[in-house]
C-alpha cells in the first residue's frame, strides 16, 4: 500500500508554509480523538502539522493555532492559505498533512489521494461554515438588494452601471450614482470562487451561463487579485467595484441582501447555517466521508444561499503514529465546542450542527496508521 511520502510530525520544514500569527490575513488539544482538548489541559502530542489551503479560513484558524497551542505547548501547525486548489493538489501530492478547502473533493481526486492517503483514501471534514459576501464599494451606501439575475449579469458585465433600472427597481430610495461597476474576482483556483459560481450556474442558469468552476470563467472580464484579501484589498481602493469573499474579511464595504422567491435576505451565520442544514450529504469515496451539496436555491424563508461549507481535507491513514496522533488533535480541537466557539469569534463563522460535529468527531477517530 502506498502511503504519505512526507516526513513525520516533528520534521516537517516545507518551503513557503507561514506560521500562524495573529494578525489579519485573507486568508483555527489535546490527545488524539478527545474533543475536550481546548480546556486547558496538556496533552502528549508533540511535533510540527503542515496544511496548505483556502484563504477564507485564515481567522478561524488562527484562532484554532492559538487554542490548539494553548493545550498543546509542544506542538505547532504552519498554515499557507494559497488557496483551496493548491491545498488540495499539495495533499495529493504529499506535500501537506491536511488541506483546507471550500469545495470538497471530486471523484477523481479522491481516487487520486488513494496513492498518498491508503486504500481508503482522504476524507473531507466540514470545519467551518460563512456566507460568502457579495461586497461592493459605493461611498453612502451600506447594502442593496440584489436577485440572482441582477448578480450573474453584473458579474459577466452585462450590467455596467450602478444606477441601471435592474438595479434601482429593487432599491427604491436609494439614491444610486452613475458610477461604472468594476467587478473583481479572484486570479487563483478558489474555492469561494466555485462556492460563488455553483450559486450563479443554480439561481441565474442560462443568464450565467458557465459551469461552476474554482477559476474564474475567462469568458468574463474584470479586475483580478489573488487571495481574499486581495480582491478585498483592490475592491476597497476602487469605487464602483463589486466582489464576492468570505463575510469575515470584507469590513466596512457595502454588502448585498440577496433575494431569495422574492424575499431580500441578510447575511449571517445563522442565514449560512440554515441553508447547510437544508442541503444533502454526498459522501465522496470514503464511508466518513463527509461532502455537502449545498442547496442554492432554498425554498426556506431566511435562508443565505451563497454560502460555503470549508472542509479539512485529511488521509484516512498516515505513515507514522506521530503524524496520526497529531492530526486526530488537531482536527478534534477544531470540532470542538471550544473550537468552533473560537472560529465563531474570529470570523462571525456559524458553529457546525450537533449531527456534524458527532459525525466530523467519527471521521477523525477513524484515522490510522498506515499498515
Amino acid at each position: 500500500m502506498k502511503t504519505k511520502a512526507f516526513a513525520s510530525a516533528g520534521s516537517l520544514a516545507f518551503v513557503g508554509l507561514l506560521a500562524f500569527t495573529a494578525c489579519g490575513s485573507d486568508n483555527a488539544t489535546g490527545e488524539a480523538g478527545n474533543s475536550e482538548s481546548g480546556s486547558g489541559s496538556e496533552s502528549s502530542v508533540s511535533g510540527t502539522l503542515s496544511g496548505i489551503g483556502a484563504s477564507s479560513q485564515q481567522a478561524a484558524i488562527t484562532a484554532w493555532e492559538s487554542g490548539f497551542a494553548s493545550a498543546n505547548p509542544d506542538a505547532s501547525v504552519q498554515y499557507s492559505p494559497d488557496g483551496s486548489g493548491a491545498g488540495r493538489k499539495a495533499l495529493l501530492a504529499g506535500g501537506a498533512d491536511f488541506a483546507g478547502s471550500d469545495a470538497h473533493l471530486t471523484e477523481d481526486e479522491y481516487q487520486q489521494s488513494q496513492d498518498v492517503c491508503g486504500p481508503d483514501g482522504a476524507m473531507n471534514i466540514p470545519v467551518y461554515i460563512s456566507p460568502i459576501a457579495v461586497s461592493f464599494n459605493l461611498p453612502g451606501i451600506d447594502s442593496l438588494n440584489l436577485d440572482a439575475e441582477t448578480i450573474a449579469k453584473i458579474f459577466k458585465g452585462d450590467i455596467k452601471k450602478w444606477n441601471d433600472e435592474a438595479i434601482a427597481s429593487q432599491n427604491e430610495g436609494v439614491d444610486l450614482p452613475d458610477t461604472n461597476i468594476t467587478v473583481v474576482h479572484r486570479s487563483d483556483d478558489s474555492g469561494t470562487t466555485e462556492n460563488f459560481t455553483e450559486y450563479l450556474a443554480a439561481a441565474a442558469g442560462d443568464t450565467w451561463g458557465q459551469e461552476p468552476d474554482g477559476n474564474w470563467p475567462s469568458a468574463y472580464a474584470g479586475e483580478s487579485n489573488k487571495g481574499t484579501s486581495g480582491v478585498v484589498d483592490t475592491t476597497t481602493s476602487t469605487e464602483g467595484a463589486i466582489t464576492y469573499a468570505d463575510a469575515s474579511a470584507v469590513g466596512d464595504l457595502g454588502k448585498v441582501n440577496v433575494v431569495v422567491n422574492g424575499e431580500p435576505v441578510e447575511l449571517s451565520p445563522e442565514a449560512a447555517a440554515k441553508t447547510v442544514e437544508i442541503s444533502d450529504r454526498v459522501g465522496v469515496g470514503n464511508e466518513n466521508d463527509m461532502s455537502i451539496d449545498i442547496n442554492r436555491t432554498p425554498d426556506e424563508a431566511g435562508a443565505y444561499p451563497i454560502v460555503l461549507v470549508s472542509y479539512h481535507v485529511v488521509c484516512s491513514s498516515y505513515e507514522d503514529q506521530a503524524t496520526a496522533d497529531l492530526v486526530k488533535a488537531y482536527e478534534s480541537y477544531v470540532v470542538s465546542e471550544q473550537g468552533q466557539q473560537d472560529a465563531a469569534d474570529a470570523a462571525s463563522s456559524a458553529p457546525l450542527t450537533d449531527a456534524l460535529l458527532e459525525d466530523a468527531q467519527k471521521a477523525i477517530d477513524s484515522i490510522e496508521v498506515a499498515s
